[in-house]
C-alpha cells in the first residue's frame, strides 16, 4: 500500500491539464474499512494537501457523525478522489474530475483494502463511475433510492455548501437517509 500511495502522489498522468500543477491527495490503509469517493480537491485542500479540509469537509463529516480524528484514521476511513489532483475552475463551481486518475488508480487501491465494508460515493462522477447503469435518471433519485445500493454502496449528494438548496428541496435526505448513514458508519467504525 505505502509503494501505491508514493506513486499516487508523484503521478504527473495530466499534468499538462492543471491550472495548479499535480498535487495528487489520497489517504488510504489496508485496514479502512470505509471508502468516501469523492470528486476532486478544491483549492483550499490543494493547498493544505489534507482531504476535504474545507466546508464541504465539515458538512460530510457532520451528516457521517465522526470526530475529525475518526475521519482522518485512514486505518478505518480511506479517502479517494475521483481525481486526484484540482481540476480547475469552470462557470459554474471547479471543473469535472480529471478523467485519468479513477482508471489509473483506483482498482488497485481497492484491491489493497481487503477489510473494505462501505464505499461512499459522492456526487454524480463517482456514482456514475461505481454504479455505471444501475444509475437513476437523476441524482436526487440516486440517492433517494440509496436501499438498492446496499451493502457495499452508499450514494450521498455533494455536500458543498453550493448544495444548500438542494437540500432545502429535499428534506427527506436528512431526515431519512442520514439517520441510516450514521448507523452504518458507527457499526463499521466500532
Amino acid at each position: 500500500m505505502q509503494t501505491l500511495l508514493k506513486n499516487i502522489r508523484a503521478c504527473e498522468i495530466c499534468k499538462a491539464h492543471l491550472p495548479l500543477g499535480p498535487r495528487p491527495i489520497v489517504a488510504a490503509h489496508p485496514d479502512s474499512r470505509i471508502v468516501i469517493i469523492g470528486q476532486a480537491p478544491g483549492t483550499k485542500v490543494h493547498k493544505t494537501g489534507v482531504p476535504w479540509d474545507d466546508p464541504s469537509g465539515k458538512q460530510l463529516r457532520k451528516w457521517l457523525d465522526v470526530t475529525d480524528e475518526q475521519f482522518y484514521n485512514a486505518s478505518k476511513i480511506a479517502l479517494v478522489p475521483m481525481g486526484f489532483c484540482y481540476p480547475g475552475k469552470g462557470k459554474s463551481g471547479d471543473l469535472p474530475p480529471r478523467p485519468e486518475c479513477a482508471p489509473q488508480w483506483h482498482d488497485q487501491l481497492l484491491q489493497k483494502m481487503p477489510n473494505l465494508e462501505l464505499i461512499i460515493l459522492i456526487g454524480m462522477y463517482a456514482q456514475k463511475y461505481y454504479l455505471k447503469e444501475k444509475t437513476q435518471k437523476t441524482l436526487t433519485l440516486t440517492v433517494e433510492n440509496y436501499q438498492e445500493y446496499l451493502p457495499k454502496y452508499f450514494p450521498l449528494p455533494h455536500p458543498s455548501p453550493r448544495n444548500r438548496f438542494w437540500l432545502s428541496k429535499n428534506p427527506w435526505f436528512e431526515k431519512k437517509v442520514i439517520p441510516v448513514l450514521q448507523k452504518k458508519v458507527k457499526e463499521l467504525l466500532t
